[in-house]
């Protein structure tokens, strides 16, 4: 329909907007005057699905709210594509009061009055609600998970092909809101009523004359339920000051008193949930129409300004999504910037910036793999940002994207270090050194091949290795509770196998020092550099300072043995499942060391559930595979490493809880889970007891 050239225009994220003069003969088939100013609402087709829709027709709920809401707009023609309002004479309240600015106490009561005036509307006048909604009208937890379920339906899953990567980069996992869903509480009983769901600025329409001062406008995601909820997106979504928060919740509390007492049960205890759900289920539309905005204008600024938005989005989700780690600006920049260069040259502006910007400086100490040369490593780069959720994983100091490139048989994964991360184990080796160490020798060890390493804009230090999965769709297989038989066995010989590594190559200096008491001197550093705030809990715990530790641990040796290169960091989830001879592959070889390879065995069976009959199947193996010079002794000296390690983990897994680092990865999470019990071993096996004068609330919060 064609009324007369547009005269006003608008865009939301729905919907273009265009105010115009009625026609002569649009007017008389309309029965309004001609020139009548009207809105036609054109659906956005590049629109994002980012939100929750309960009726399609919008036409339908302005019916129901004559009447009721008289001065609504009202529908006066509609097709599939677009449709005809009424136009609502007036200046919306963002551009005379835009977000962030206190609202006046009369609007606030106006619009307060208005949200009560939503709950005469009858749910006969409605359209029939969807089959999954609550059967009981009044059941507000029911309404709640409703709501976090219909999230991840429809907004979540419909753009997860395209942006699930870069919310796993960010530490947002598939499962977040079903997760959010499950943790919905008992709340107390509202009748469910009519709720626009969308009360913003840009929806608030502020008349010319006064009458009516206030008119609600794009009713397209309405729904019918608690009244708590429309309260709670609204105080969201009108960015107001904190100063005004209980301002606006008194007036909307003193509306609906008048209107519909029942509504305000539960006030105090029951809003904080729906702001909880507000907040995290606005992160997924904030995070991809801020991605998608770079694609329409790629500039540095622009990148600044997507950062700082989805950095914000974030911190608000964190909490109710129970996000561990909320990553650092450069962190989140550089997300958005892999997930944008992954795009190709879908109709991004700013294109030749990102292409001369996305190069990589190869590492002059690993020279080019002829079977993965330079142009097989940009191809992984690109194809890096656009890798589906489930082939992105991100550990504790990396970030890894597993990608098919052209010509390569196999999957290979980009390994980038994760800025800002603090590791309290020192590194001692170059990975790409002991992996090219263990093909060198062709020992039977299952280990990556490193195909290239440099730095890639902005400063990134990377690492391209082969992937040692399955399968590239379905996730690695890692053995989280323990090994089988067979897998135990693979491993010990791989141990055993490892022996046969040159590692005077590796690390020259290796068997020069007696590596007990070098590994003991380690613990002590490691205890003497923690932050203040850890030492302080360590100390109110029990835990010795530096200067004591040194003393206990010195009464503690081992007998000398032959060195070799030890992996350093056996946990399960660096053990991926094959389906071969080798039953086992041996990832992340970055705390890589030359020591004794006791050791090894013993960390292993400290990182990993073991089971008796398996620790001592692993023992026996390892004695008789290997010559007495690296096992002599073992049955005794065994005990020693047990300690050090069960007192190395009491200092370091305090440190992430005081600290929160690492927490999203899982080997870190199951470790701290279990702190009481190894605050417990480690305090009896350094003699030591938790002091009396402990706080109690202190020691039940760490169990």
């Amino acid at each position: 329909m064609r009324a007369a050239e547009s005269t006003q225009a608008s865009s939301g994220h729905h919907h273009r907007n265009h105010v115009l003069p009625l026609t002569g003969d649009v007017a008389r088939l309309l029965r309004r005057e001609p020139g009548t100013p009207v809105t036609v609402r054109i659906r956005r087709r590049d629109a994002l699905p980012v939100v929750i829709r309960t009726w399609q027709d919008e036409a339908a709920i302005l019916k129901a709210l004559q009447g009721v809401l008289p001065h609504a707009p009202a529908c006066l023609v509609k097709t599939p594509d677009c449709s005809v309002h009424s136009y609502a004479e007036g200046v919306p309240l963002s551009t005379i009061c835009g977000n962030g600015k206190p609202v006046d106490t009369l609007v606030i009561r106006t619009l307060a009055g208005l949200l009560a005036r939503m709950t005469q509307v009858r749910l006969s006048a409605l359209p029939a609600l969807p089959r999954s909604w609550p059967a009981n009208h009044s059941d507000s937890q029911a309404f709640l998970r409703t709501l976090a379920h219909l999230a991840d339906a429809e907004i979540r899953r419909p753009n997860w092909s395209e942006f699930g990567g870069l919310f796993k980069a960010l530490g947002v996992s598939d499962d977040a809101l079903l997760a959010l869903a499950g943790r919905v509480p008992a709340m107390t009983r509202r009748p469910y009523s009519l709720l626009h769901t969308d009360l913003h600025r840009d929806n608030l329409i502020v008349s010319y004359d006064g009458d009516p001062p206030l008119v609600c406008v794009d009713w397209e995601l309405a729904t019918w339920g608690d009244p708590l909820h429309d309260l709670a997106t609204h105080l969201v979504r009108m960015r107001y000051p904190d100063s005004q928060w209980d301002e606006v919740i008194e007036a909307w509390a003193e509306a609906m008193r008048e209107r519909r007492p029942s509504a305000v049960k539960g006030l105090a205890k029951d809003l904080r949930h729906y702001l909880d759900f507000e907040r995290a289920q606005s992160l997924y539309p904030d995070v991809m129409r801020a991605a998608r905005s770079l694609r329409e204008s790629f500039t540095q600024k622009s990148l600044d300004e997507a950062t700082v938005e989805v950095g914000r989005a974030l911190r608000e989700a964190a909490e109710p999504l129970r996000l561990v780690n909320v990553p650092a600006r450069d962190e989140i920049g550089r997300a958005l910037f892999r997930w944008l260069a992954s795009r190709g040259d879908q109709g991004v502006s700013g294109r030749d910036w990102i292409t001369k910007a996305f190069g990589w400086q190869p590492d002059p100490r690993l020279p080019e793999n002829p079977r993965f040369p330079a142009s097989a490593v940009r191809e992984a780069l690109l194809a890096e940002g656009a890798a589906p959720a489930h082939r992105v994983f991100k550990g504790t100091a990396h970030l890894n994207s597993v990608v098919r490139v052209q010509g390569v048989p196999t999957p290979v994964v980009v390994r980038r270090k994760l800025p800002d991360v603090s590791r309290r184990e020192p590194r001692y080796l170059s990975e790409h050194v002991v992996l090219q160490a263990i093909q060198e020798s062709r020992v039977r060890v299952a280990a990556p091949e490193v195909l290239a390493l440099g730095v890639s804009y902005p400063n990134d230090q990377l690492s391209v290795h082969t992937y040692e999965g399955t399968h590239i769709d379905r996730p690695p297989v890692h053995p989280v509770n323990g090994l089988l038989p067979h897998e135990a066995d693979a491993l010990v010989d791989q141990l055993c196998e490892l022996t046969r590594v040159d590692h005077a190559l590796i690390d020259p200096q290796a068997g020069q020092v007696d590596f007990s008491e070098w590994l003991k001197e380690q613990l002590v550093g490691l205890v003497r550099d923690l932050p203040k705030k850890s030492l302080q809990l360590a100390r109110t715990l029990g835990l010795p300072d530096e200067r004591r530790l040194r003393e206990i641990l010195s009464v503690r040796r081992v007998s000398h043995r032959a060195p070799a290169l030890l992996h350093g960091d056996l946990n399960p989830w660096n053990l991926v499942r094959r389906d071969d001879a080798l039953a086992l592959t041996i990832i992340d070889w970055e705390m890589a060391l030359v020591g004794d390879p006791l050791y090894d065995l013993v960390r292993h069976m400290h990182l990993t559930p073991t089971r008796p009959e398996i620790r001592e199947r692993m023992f026996l193996r390892w004695q008789r595979r290997l010559s007495p010079e690296y096992t002599r002794d073992w049955g005794k000296d065994w005990f020693v490493y047990r300690r050090i390690e069960i007192v190395r983990s009491a200092y370091i897994d305090l440190d992430r809880l005081a600290t929160g680092s690492g927490l999203d990865a899982p080997n870190v999470r199951r470790a701290v889970d279990s702190y009481a019990d190894t605050l417990a071993a480690a305090t009896a096996s350094l003699g030591l007891s938790v002091p009396a004068t402990a706080n109690p609330c202190l020691a039940r919060a760490l169990a």
